[in-house]
């Protein structure tokens, strides 16, 4: 009997095997009568606007004289980058890689320039904080945060006002965009899974970088274009200003803008039903912290402070994280090994990061940064008024905008800051008031996913979670929102406290 079933199992597995393949080769029958044209040269029609945009770019920036031959093939590598991050669906990091070696070997660019990218401090803080992202994932205190958050919330309107709540802060002791990002992924993944719902994983996935791009501008150290920026002011108008002074101007806007985004996050992408429903998230009772949660605690706090005290021991940032990174994966004392540890960074996005401050370098020393910025004072025509409202407009414009054609926030602040404080000084400005407007601009870079680190790394996680549509909807808003903060902000707080322009 079972013989004899199992021969007709076998021969039942048989029919069905080959009836499904003959259904498959049926199905498939008519495509070859209706597609294949299209199919075939579907590469043809997706290649003409990027090819288009490139030969335009070609003819305005390379047959021009008026600018260094280096300047130009700077200019015609960023053009090129820009335009297939806009208009293909290319890797990010192969599409800066690929524009840096062309860069180099059109002369435009040195051979060393690719290797010392990867010299940079901004690389390996973001190896560091991606290790550290891991060590908090896997010793289970990414649960736990994760716990704080949604215990007290009654519905997925409620989970999204207390992650901005605690985004807020993270800022104050987590001194790059990308490491709070890496810390925070593991709270979005566990409550992702709870949600099970594509449009609240979007809207999250949203939520998360937006916040943690808004609430930079609250601290001195939340960026470290703010400690170049700050630097700059000083060599430039012999102006120094304080850790205290920055939270004093940059709190308040921080708290009111990330809120007003999380609102705007809500009602953008989410409907009243989805606002309101709960999220069954299983409810953990408390237990004592592991030896692993404990150490890794103790090695976080020792991080913070001593983030917040470099101008007394004099170890930088990136070099505190490092060792940080070393700690927690240290043999006998460690929480994960090396092996996790560098599986938890995003080299995809390290790759993409080194390329990008190449590409920036290149534009600042040929000064063909210097030379954008210029061509934007004089088609604003803000260097001959004396409107000050006209001022801050434009002033505001160009800091808002310059993350579309100044990708590194690092390029950014050294690009754009000295010709800001020269254009004040020729206006008889507030050195500090223009300093600090453009970093609220600057900190500003919610277009395109290229366009931070913080978005690249959430757009990038495993499973769906926000398209580049659904990043420029979203910035077509709060662009204009920004615009009005800044203009509120100025007149009714910042010009009664010292940022008067």
């Amino acid at each position: 009997m079972n013989k004899a079933a199992a021969t007709q199992k076998a021969g039942s597995k048989e029919r069905l095997g080959t009836t499904s393949i003959w259904s498959r080769i049926e199905s498939k029958r008519p495509l070859p009568k209706t597609h294949p044209r299209q199919r075939r040269f579907r590469w043809v029609v997706d290649a003409v606007l990027p090819l288009a945009l490139t030969l335009i770019a070609g003819i305005a920036i390379l047959l021009p004289s008026s600018l260094p031959t280096e300047a130009r093939l700077s200019l015609f590598a960023f053009a090129l980058a820009v335009i297939l991050w806009s208009t293909t669906s290319l890797n990010a990091a192969y599409v800066a890689l690929a524009t840096v070696v062309l860069l180099i070997l059109s002369g435009g660019s040195e051979q060393e320039a690719l290797f010392e990218a990867l010299e940079s401090d901004v690389i390996w803080l973001m190896i560091g904080a991606f290790i550290l992202g891991g060590a908090v994932q896997q010793t289970g205190l990414a649960a736990r945060l994760t716990q704080l958050v949604v215990s007290r919330a009654r519905n997925v309107s409620s989970v999204f006002w207390l992650l901005t709540t605690i985004l807020i802060p993270l800022s104050f002791v987590i001194p790059s965009t990308s490491g709070r990002a890496a810390v925070v992924i593991p709270v979005f993944r566990s409550i992702a899974n709870a949600a099970g719902d594509r449009r609240i994983t979007r809207a999250m996935a949203l939520l998360m970088p937006t916040i943690i791009l808004v609430a930079t501008i609250s601290t001195l150290i939340g960026a470290g274009s703010h400690l170049i920026a700050i630097d700059l002011l000083d060599e430039i108008a012999d102006v120094k200003l304080s850790y205290a002074q920055w939270a004093l101007y940059g709190v308040p806007f921080g708290v009111v803008a990330s809120y007003i985004s999380c609102w705007v996050i809500l009602r953008l992408f989410l409907d009243k039903n989805r606002r309101q429903r709960q999220l069954q998230i299983p409810y953990q009772q408390k237990k004592p912290f592991s030896t692993a949660e404990r150490t890794t605690l103790l090695v976080v706090l020792v991080m913070v402070g001593l983030w917040l005290t470099e101008s007394w021991h004099g170890l930088e940032i990136a070099t505190v994280t490092v060792i940080g990174a070393l700690v927690l994966t240290a043999p006998s004392i460690g929480v994960i090994s090396w092996k996790d540890g560098l599986k938890a960074v995003s080299w995809n996005l390290i790759v993409f990061v080194g390329a990008a401050l190449v590409l920036g370098e290149a534009l600042i020393e040929s000064d063909a940064a210097e030379w954008i910025i210029n061509q934007l004072f004089a088609a604003s025509g803000i260097a001959g008024t004396e409107s000050r409202l006209l001022i801050l407009l434009v002033l505001s414009l160009i800091a808002l905008t310059s993350h579309i054609y100044m990708t590194s926030h690092t390029a950014r602040a050294v690009a754009l800051v000295p010709a800001l404080l020269y254009l004040g000084n020729s206006l008889q400005l507030n050195p500090v008031a223009v300093l600090f407007l453009s970093n609220v601009g600057m900190d500003y870079c919610l277009t395109f996913p290229v366009s931070s680190k913080a978005l690249l790394m959430f757009q990038e996680l495993e499973g769906e979670t926000y398209k580049p549509a659904d990043l420029l909807r979203l910035s077509s808003v709060l662009l204009l929102v920004h615009l009005a903060l800044i203009v509120v902000f100025y007149y009714g707080y910042w010009q009664w406290i010292g940022l008067r322009l």
